[in-house]
């Protein structure tokens, strides 16, 4: 979709780029980990799961990481990524394709940093302490290409009575709507 068309799945639901960005990060933000893709070498996907770290200018999503992990080694040989997140209760989901990019600017790691950081960097000896200055902490970028997302505006017990119902009729349930936000619309007013 970065080729600026505006076609969509056939189960997508029109809405504004306003709306679907505010639904997609409200999604996002409500999901606490995501499951990060990348593609090794060899061309075989792997997916592990990172928390999304809090919203901030320059990416459309941002984590955090030891700067000397494989993952960084895969996306040096292809940025290209896809961040997926899944809420069992609603069954609502986001897709997000894109590309993504090593950030070791120490001010931005300082802007985005959490204590909670910490349990993932264990003290290991001088300036190695899981602090925001430990020069194992590297930060991936997501620059979005496409978002897809199921958003449900629909109480829990009946989105349990639709899936059901299409267990029993072999319909396909109606548990909410599917929308697709492109690189232009994420990055609009931007």
């Amino acid at each position: 979709m970065s080729n600026g068309s505006t076609s969509m799945p056939h189960d997508a639901t029109p809405a504004s780029a306003e709306k679907k960005v505010d639904q997609m990060y409200g999604l996002v933000e409500g999901i606490e980990i995501a499951m990060f893709t990348t593609r090794r070498p060899d061309g075989h996907l792997v997916s592990r799961p990172m928390a999304t770290q809090a919203r901030a200018a320059g990416a459309d999503l941002w984590f955090v990481t030891d700067g000397d992990t494989h993952k960084m080694d895969e996306l040096e040989h292809d940025a290209h990524v896809n961040v997926s997140y899944y809420r069992d209760k609603t069954r609502e989901w986001v897709s997000v394709s894109g590309t993504a990019r090593m950030v070791n600017d120490r001010a931005r790691i300082h802007e985005l940093y959490r204590p909670d950081w910490k349990a993932w960097f264990p003290d290991d000896g001088p300036g190695r302490d899981g602090g925001p200055d430990d020069p194992r902490l590297t930060l991936i970028a997501v620059d979005a290409d496409t978002v897809v997302y199921m958003v449900s505006n629909t109480p829990r017990p009946v989105v349990l009575f639709e899936v059901v119902k299409g267990i029993i009729t072999g319909q396909q349930p109606d548990v909410g709507e599917t929308h697709v936000l492109n690189a232009g619309e994420l990055h609009r007013g931007a």
